[in-house]
This record gives structure tokens, sequence and C-alpha cells, in this order.
């Protein structure tokens, strides 16, 4: 891969995984996730899962969900016929994806999409949202895996498959109202939770707000206002930035700009909510601290971003890590070993600097995709890791050495 190519392929990537749910989902705080340096590792074994590994799904049914056709959902089954497990409304799917890059041969990635329909017996459902190059830099590669999904993935193919997973989902509790907040294509997991709360407590209130540009790209548009009209415990408010001439107020949306802290408190009722927020780096990194400074407890704040650091708290603030450099990295199935000088975010870049393969996916500490063996040493993370890792193990994605390491890798 050449670096324009490396370039392009990390910017269209950032898109993707800023939408959340576009492309790569990138994992998941809860803001109520303590602030450490580190985090104690899990057992090797992760009892939470509905299976262990892959397991191959068919694809029994595409549907575009938006007029501009650039969202589409994808319903899988299990090839081996067996008992669909449940899942947390919230979490994602892991998928390993054999693909072609242009004039490269084909290789496996590794992404992650949000659940975007409550737990149903029969099908799980991803919504994935096709990411074209940034408007700024055309000659960017567009989102590798999005394209794929919707250009080459058909009824009946067959895709391999992680469990349901993650770690922002719904608290299932029905006396504490809820308030749903998704900014663009992060409106997916906010269908997994508002189904559920509709099929599991139609009782609760449940407060949907919707953040997008206009109609052309607002998906499941009647779906929603056929909730919307039979369930009077949902309240649905969607915001368009840029109505068309077209659009009409009160019909298609309810608020002009955006969702913003001052269009909450002039809508919400008295008393306490529980927030979710999922959406793009604009909305994350005003709306999620807003709400902590408007007197939101940091436990009633949830949400879904890019990467552990991209969403600041009032009082959260992690400690720096301490500068290391000059220190042995050991890549021991690969052979090398290296100077780590501190010029890179992770390991996993340095790695791949270095022109070390290694399997990643996510890249924020989520989809536990890059996690290796620690042989000898130790790794530090910034914000502690989304992914449950295993004890002795580390996530190149996330970490760095806290000196000198030798990695299985």
């Amino acid at each position: 891969m050449t670096a324009a190519e490396l370039l392009g392929w990390i910017s269209a990537a950032l898109l993707l995984q800023l939408a959340v749910g576009i492309g790569v989902v990138l994992r998941r705080r809860r803001a109520s996730a303590p602030m450490t340096p580190a985090r104690p590792a899990a057992t090797a074994s992760r009892p939470d899962l509905a299976w262990e590994g892959w397991r191959e799904f068919k694809v029994v049914q595409r549907s575009l969900e938006d007029a501009a056709r650039t969202q589409c959902s994808f319903y899988l089954q299990p090839v081996d016929g067996q008992p669909l497990p449940a899942f947390r409304p919230g979490q994602f799917l892991t998928f390993s994806l054999n693909v072609a890059g242009g004039a490269e041969s084909a290789r496996t990635i590794t992404r992650c999409y949000s659940l975007s329909d409550a737990p149903e017996p029969a099908h799980y459902r991803v919504t994935i949202k096709r990411v074209p190059p940034p408007h700024d830099h055309p000659e960017f590669l567009p989102g590798v895996s999005s394209n794929h999904f919707h250009d080459h993935v058909r009824v009946g193919d067959i895709l391999r498959v992680k469990a349901p997973s993650g770690h922002f989902f719904i608290d299932p509790d029905p006396s504490v109202p809820v308030v749903l907040v998704g900014g663009g294509i992060g409106i997916t997991p906010m269908m997994s939770m508002l189904r559920w709360c509709i099929a599991n407590q139609p009782e609760r209130a449940v407060h949907l707000y919707y953040g997008l540009r206009n109609s052309d790209e607002h998906a499941f548009k009647a779906q929603l206002e056929e909730l919307a009209a039979s369930h009077p415990t949902l309240r649905l408010h969607v915001v368009y930035s840029r109505p068309t001439p077209a659009d009409v107020p009160g019909r298609d949306y309810q608020h002009a700009g955006h969702v913003d802290v001052d269009l909450l408190r002039s809508t919400l009722p008295h008393g306490r909510h529980q927030f979710y927020v999922c959406g793009p780096p604009a909305m994350m990194q005003t709306l999620v601290p807003a709400l902590a400074g408007w007197g939101v407890p940091v436990t009633d704040i949830h949400y879904e971003a890019f990467g552990p650091a991209s969403v600041k708290l009032p009082g959260a603030e992690a400690a720096p890590m301490a500068v290391v450099t000059g220190v042995e990295v050991k890549f021991q199935r690969s052979g090398r070993t290296l100077i780590w000088d501190g010029k890179d975010a992770s390991l996993l870049d340095f790695a791949e600097r270095h022109g070390i393969e290694v399997e990643s996916g996510c890249r924020s500490g989520g989809c536990g995709s890059c996690e290796t063996r620690v042989l000898e040493g130790s790794v530090r993370y910034e914000h502690p890791p989304d992914h449950d890792v295993a004890a002795g193990h580390c996530l190149m994605c996330v970490g760095r050495p806290a000196a000198s390491l030798v990695l299985e890798a």
C-alpha cells in the first residue's frame, strides 16, 4: 500500500467511524467509566459472549433505508440453524471480510457495526452507510468496508461474524426515562434501543432526538413516524441542519439546526433521565460535556464516540502518561526487534509503520481484533479500553509500551 493510499484509507476510516455505524464502530465508552491509566485484565474466556470465535451467517435480506440510497440494512441468519442469542440493545457485531482494494489482491479486514434492531429470534440486522472519499480530498480512497457491503454483499452471501459485544447498551430500569440522541448514522444503536423499549417496556418514556442534514439522508423515516404515532410514550424530535426546499417543518422534521443542550433543556420534562448519545465528532465533543455542565450526573450519560479521547467530561480528564522512548519492542512471531521512539500514537501504528502486519478492526480499543499476548514487559493505556482484555494480553491499537516489551505478534 502506498503512502497516499494509506492516508486515504485512514481518512475514509475516520469518517466511517466518526459517524459510528457507518463503518467501523469505534468503541465504546460510558461516561461513568473510571479514567485511570490502566484497567485490570479480564479472564481469558468471555462468559458474556453468546459464542466464541467466528460463526457463519447468511444474508437473507437487504433494505435501503434513505432516499439518497446511501444507508442499507443487512439481515443475517445463522447458517448452522442454531438458536439466535439475544443481545443488549446498543451492542455491535464484528465482521471478517474478504475485500479487494483496487489493483490489490484480496485481503481480509475486520470491521464492527452496530446492531440496528431489537433482539429478534429470526435474525440480526446491521445498517451501514456508504462512505465516499472526503469532500475536501476526493483523491482519498472511500471507506473500504462500507463500499464492500454496498457493492458486493448480496442476499445469499455468507459472512463470518463474532458474537454481539460492547459496553454501550441501554439500562433496563423501566423507571428512568430514556433520552436517545443519534447524529447521522449514529441512529443505528438508537433504533435497537428504541425498538427494545417499545417491545419490552411500552410504558417507559422515550425521547428520541435524531440530528441530520435533511430528508435525503433521513433513515428509517416511515418507521419512526409510525412508531411515534402508535406509541404515546415516544417523543420524536427530528432535527434538520440543512433542510431542502421540499422539506416541510412539522411534517418531515420538528426542529431546524442541531441537537444541542439548549434544545434538550427546552423540550425535555423536568426530572432524571438516562442519556445515550451516538454521532459525529462535532456532536460528541460539544453535547456530551454540555450535558455534564447542565448538571446531568456522569453516571446517567452514556455515549459512543470515535476513540476514547474524543470526548472529555468536566472533572474526568485522565492524567497524561509518562513519555517512554528508546525502549526495545520485540515482535516475536514477526521476528523483528525495534526501538520505540514515541512518534506513534499506539503500538499498532508503530507496527504498521515498520511493515509488521497486525489484524485490526476498530482501532480504538473496542473490538479486540488486535489483542495479542504480552510475553515480557507491560503496556499502558491513556484511557481504559472498552474491550475486556484477557489476562496477559494487550490491545495494540490503544496501548503503548511502559518499558521494554516482547509481544507475541
